[in-house]
């Protein structure tokens, strides 16, 4: 699991390592690590030339610290000095020392220092920093042309949320120490880090059990993922029934089914007006007019994915959602829901919304959804007391009650017309088969996303929904192998 903390989480476990190190100890290790990064992005360090980029306190200082260490191994480093009557001093000593040189933002050599460089360090601003960059700061990332590493995070994002409220650095990695910070994680600011690199600093034991947000690995899925016993049988793995398609949408009832009968369940009953479009291409499927309460009996339920907004589709809804068994709602679905919270239900609810469909739900704008995704998600869970899978760039789910979950699969190549039905389905066969609401969630959306790159293949391609689908079974061979 790769977890994150926040930062105020960081800083209260570092003051209380600081308090049990000498002087200094906890920014040597962190320059020490960042140096060691450097060399590897450069591989040949001597005569390589680097810049550092630094602003005032400690971020800069790690900065400098780090460039004194690549000076000392032969590499000409010039500090560009962004404040250089409150840069880190211990930090600028070191590097003079070790034969660097520095020249205040304003002069006339800081640009040409940033083009010629091979690598430049943003040690700008560190992770207590706020806003975009200010106009000197962002008129000279403009002058680098070579390989950028953010200290700690890129400056000008926010590292606990993910929003980037103006300019920001976009490095090519980024090297963080201690922990991984939710902004790092978290699109729009996950799109300017780069590359992770996390260093250790000794912070683990001062950090809490429970972290802001977490993102599950190959590992985390294998031990959630459902596998039936020798004594299975279909039932006992679970039945998943699917309200979705009109005559408009059939084909949202074929994706939404092709999901279900990918994600572990052990049957998939079809309710709705898509019956034929379904038994065509599926003819496994257990099928019923309808309503959903007279279909048979399932382990829990999918209802929206093209479902319209008529009367009928209401009534779907609704008799759904008076069901014992988790209910997740899509699409269609998410424009019919009551108002009011659904904490009332005997059974957990998860809500699969994109951007615009938060947006809709919180009464914002899709901009504010698609630039504050961890606030919007949080909000939408703590409003309707439900899980929220919140699609997009970066995939969050929640609870409203432990961490946040971070998808760290996909490609952009996902986004085509019906993925969000094959997702549906596929989370909504894992609630049927008895996973947690927030673990169907997290391990339907890793799935999905891992499919979707098997589907595009390594050097990426157009995909279809089907695609997706039928990539299923091979993404959840990987995840076990």
């Amino acid at each position: 699991m790769r977890t994150a903390y926040s930062v105020e989480t960081v800083r209260a476990a570092e003051r209380e390592l600081m308090a049990r190190l000498p002087d200094g100890a906890l920014m040597q290790r962190a320059a020490a690590g960042l140096a060691a990064a450097c060399a590897d992005l450069l591989r040949r360090v001597s005569g390589a030339r680097v810049a550092v980029l630094t602003g005032s306190g400690d971020n800069g200082g790690d900065a400098l610290y780090a460039g004194a260490r690549l000076a000392r191994r032969g590499a000409g480093v010039t500090a560009v000095l962004l404040a250089p009557d409150r840069t880190h001093p211990g930090g600028l000593r070191a590097l003079l020392a070790a034969g660097g040189r520095a020249v205040p933002a304003d002069d006339d050599r800081a640009e040409p220092a940033l083009a010629r460089a091979a690598l430049v360090l943003d040690g700008i601003v560190g992770i207590g920093g706020k806003g975009g960059l200010r106009e000197a700061a962002e008129r000279l990332t403009r002058a680098v042309r070579g390989t950028v590493v953010a200290v700690d995070l890129p400056s000008g994002v926010d590292a606990d949320t993910g929003e980037v409220r103006g300019a920001a650095v976009r490095a090519d990695a980024t090297v963080t120490f201690g922990a991984y910070k939710p902004g790092l994680l978290i699109d729009p600011a996950r799109g300017h880090a780069g590359a992770l690199r996390l260093i250790g600093i000794g912070l683990e034991p001062y950090l809490p059990s429970v972290p802001d947000a977490e993102a599950l690995q190959h590992g985390d899925v294998a031990a959630l993922l459902p596998r039936p016993s020798a004594e299975s049988d279909k039932y006992r793995r679970g039945v998943v029934g699917v309200v979705a398609g009109s005559a408009r949408y059939p084909g949202a009832a074929v994706l939404a089914v092709a999901g279900a009968l990918h994600g572990g369940a052990g049957a998939v009953r079809y309710v709705g007006p898509a019956a034929d479009a379904v038994i065509a291409r599926f003819p496994e499927t257990l099928v019923h007019a309808g309503p959903p309460a007279k279909a048979g009996r399932v382990q829990a339920w999918v209802v929206g994915p093209g479902l319209g907004d008529g009367a009928a589709a209401r009534h779907s809804l609704e008799d759904v959602l008076a069901s014992d068994v988790p209910v997740l709602v899509d699409a269609d679905g998410l424009r019919l829901l009551p108002s009011g919270d659904l904490r009332g239900r005997a059974a957990p609810t998860v809500l699969t919304p994109h951007a615009g469909e938060a947006a809709a739900l919180l009464g914002v704008s899709r901009e504010e959804v698609e630039s504050g995704r961890l606030t919007a998600v949080r909000e939408l869970a703590g409003h309707y007391g439900a899980t929220v899978l919140l699609k997009g760039s970066t995939t969050l789910v929640t609870d409203g009650a432990g961490p946040v979950r971070v998808n760290p699969t996909g490609t952009g190549w996902l986004a085509t017309a019906g993925s969000g039905d094959v997702l549906s389905g596929l989370t909504g066969s894992l609630l049927a088969s008895g996973l947690a609401a927030a673990d169907a969630a997290s391990v339907g959306a890793y799935l999905h996303g891992l499919a979707a790159r098997r589907a595009a293949g390594p050097h990426g391609a157009p995909i279809a929904a089907d695609d997706v689908a039928t990539a299923l079974t091979e993404a959840w061979r990987d995840v076990l192998a």
